[in-house]
């Protein structure tokens, strides 16, 4: 991901509309994600705030022209605050009929629709369900279209190049590219750029990609559109300077488990076995081994986790991830660890279930299992990362938790966190405290029970130092010895300052802060992970309106800070807003005993603005 200079502000801004959402989608081999990528980098560069969110297909490769197969790129860009990848779009450019019928719905009215006509066969349109021609029947009248031989103009581009038919074909995505580049005014210059490196030992290729992508532009630019499409003018916006780049949440969070261990000043070993959505981590953190990071593929779940215990036994920090399934599997061996007391990272990408359930898409239904999910009284901190840019600072906090306090540390983080990018601005790890782990090394009087008195957390060293030989297991160890014990009064001591330990980890943490709006008032709306853009700008706009409505986000689910309970006391409703049937409202009500209203979703798909923003309304009779 490449890093680009301050986002300058444009001074005197060109008059037009202040924000735009485009949705490029086709089939899984048809470059959507690629495409859309490019036009986000082109676009953070021009200086737009912007959001995305990359919808793909289950299958690796399904059908082509098959609904169930259709890939989606979409981005949200303008002058003002982005916090989501937006609600209906103003842009849809589809290569098929099966893309077309798929993601019409959030189409808005008026909204220009890019089709690629030569895609619309016979046998195209049947597979995608369609009985005549959408684009010559009339059914979308409403829509500003442009219906486009895509397919013929990329052949007829890329022809001096000698590519096979099936190479040809391939640069549509690029060429279509071009044209939206047009529409938008983006410059093409950083995506050639791409194209030559990404293709460096194939230059017949990158060649042919960069005469599509002009050609493209050239045809937007020189062709007799129809009335009404014109290039949209979207001002720059006005953002903090400083160094940014383009991140994933995956990015940032493997940046921050790095920059945690830093801070630390300890090694990580990072353990984990392919899942969707939670492979990327792996990926991204196999490529720092600068950092002291050592990466891990497992056989399977358990020789994950057990492998990171492991590492963290020895004295290293173990890091393992997952999606629901997986952690599932690592129940057991987490349960060790809370035995053990070490310290471990899991982090949790979420999507929807149960079972295999929608594996490349979004939902927040894991939470009753990282709060409950391991047999026993195996209580462990929860934390739950809110954007993209946020999963650096929440791995951090994770590292340090679980080294402060020899414990495992739950981070969740889901599928639309793990995917979806936005521009974030490089941190400079000096303004960061650091909490170096310091392993114990005086033999005397040590035993692996010890304790310190302050946090409870149990006394770490590695195994081997002179005079500081132990072991530790999953056997109920003696408080004082920590050797082997079956007594049943050391057991309920044992298992009352495990308890203790992770409930006071509440004095060590910030208190719970009002995201927007006041303390008290008529309502506010209660969310936690990724449904924070969603909330946050569905409230700002009823702020703007006059509503009486604020916004909590909770970063800590286990333990809640301090002052939590209070602070709801002081609204009239309370409305939770997550993505499951009802997790955290069921815990908030159970610990603090207040009333609540619940808003859910299980769609696979994240909120949209507005169905926050008429719940609000609902809940202050101002239908």
């Amino acid at each position: 991901m490449s890093v680009v200079e301050s986002i300058p502000v444009r001074e005197d801004p060109t008059p037009g509309s202040s924000s735009a959402v485009v949705r490029f989608a086709g089939d899984s081999g048809d470059g959507m994600q690629l495409t859309g990528s490019n036009f986000t980098q082109a676009t953070a560069l021009y200086g737009n705030d912007l959001a995305t969110f990359p919808d793909f297909p289950a299958e690796i490769r399904a059908p082509a022209g098959a609904t169930f197969g259709v890939s989606a790129f979409q981005i949200y860009f303008g002058a003002d605050e982005v916090t989501t990848a937006g609600d209906d779009l103003d842009v849809l450019v589809v290569m098929n009929p099966a893309a077309l019928i798929t993601n019409l719905k959030d189409l808005l009215e008026g909204g220009l629709i890019i089709a690629d006509k030569d895609a619309f066969t016979n046998r195209n349109l049947a597979r995608a369900g369609y009985t005549t021609n959408p684009l010559e029947d009339g059914s979308l009248d409403a829509y500003r279209l442009i219906s486009i031989d895509i397919t013929k103009q990329v052949i007829a581009s890329v022809e001096p190049f000698g590519l096979s038919h099936k190479f040809a074909v391939r640069c549509k995505n690029m060429w279509t590219l071009g044209l939206v580049m047009w529409l938008f005014d983006r410059d093409k210059q950083t995506t050639i750029d791409n194209l030559n490196a990404k293709f460096a030992v194939k230059q017949d290729i990158a060649k042919a990609n960069i005469a599509a992508l002009n050609a493209g532009n050239s045809f937007a630019e020189t062709a007799e559109l129809p009335s009404g499409i014109e290039v949209y003018k979207i001002q720059k916006a006005d953002v903090l300077p400083g160094l940014y780049r383009n991140t994933t949440g995956s990015e940032a969070m493997a940046l921050g488990l790095i920059a945690g261990g830093q801070l630390a000043n300890i090694p990580l070993t990072f353990a984990s076995y392919p899942i969707t959505p939670a492979s990327s981590l792996l990926h991204t953190l196999s490529a720092h081994k600068e950092f002291d990071v050592v990466t891990f593929q497992a056989e399977d779940e358990i020789a994950a986790v057990c492998a990171a215990i492991g590492a963290s036994f020895a004295g290293s920090l173990g890091i393992t991830s997952s999606s629901g399934p997986g952690i599932s599997l690592k129940g057991e061996a987490i349960s060790l660890a809370c035995a053990t007391e070490l310290p471990l990272v899991v982090v949790n990408t979420q999507r929807g279930g149960p079972s295999t359930g929608l594996p490349t898409k979004t939902e927040q239904s894991d939470l009753y299992q990282a709060l409950y999910g391991r047999h026993a009284d195996t209580t462990l901190p929860v934390l739950a990362s809110s954007t993209p840019g946020d999963c650096f600072d929440v791995a951090i906090e994770a590292v340090r938790l679980a080294t402060k306090f020899s414990t495992p540390v739950l981070l969740l983080s889901d599928g639309y966190l793990a995917n979806a990018s936005e521009p974030w601005i490089i941190p400079d790890l000096n303004d960061y405290q650091d909490f170096h782990v310091v392993h114990e090394t005086n033999p005397e009087g040590f035993t692996p029970a010890n304790r310190d008195e302050d946090t409870l957390a149990r006394v770490w060293a590695k195994p081997g130092t002179p005079g500081l030989e132990h072991r530790i297991g999953g056997i109920e160890k003696d408080f004082e010895t920590g050797d082997i014990s079956y007594d049943s009064d050391n057991h309920q001591k044992m298992t009352a300052v495990r308890k203790a330990k992770i409930d006071g980890i509440d004095r060590f943490i910030p208190e719970q802060a009002v995201s927007q709006g006041g303390t008290q008032g008529e309502l506010v709306v209660v969310g936690w992970g990724s449904t924070f853009g969603a909330i946050h700008q569905a409230v700002k706009q009823c702020r703007a309106s006059g509503s009486d409505v604020s916004h909590i986000h909770i970063r800590y689910l286990l333990p809640f800070p301090a002052n939590l309970g209070e602070l709801l006391e002081g609204y009239k409703k309370v409305l939770v807003t997550e993505m499951n049937t009802g997790q955290l409202v069921e815990v908030l009500k159970s610990k603090f005993l207040i009333e609540m209203q619940q808003f859910n979703k299980t769609s696979g798909q994240p909120f949209k603005i507005r169905e926050i923003v008429d719940a609000i309304h609902s809940l202050l009779g101002e239908d």
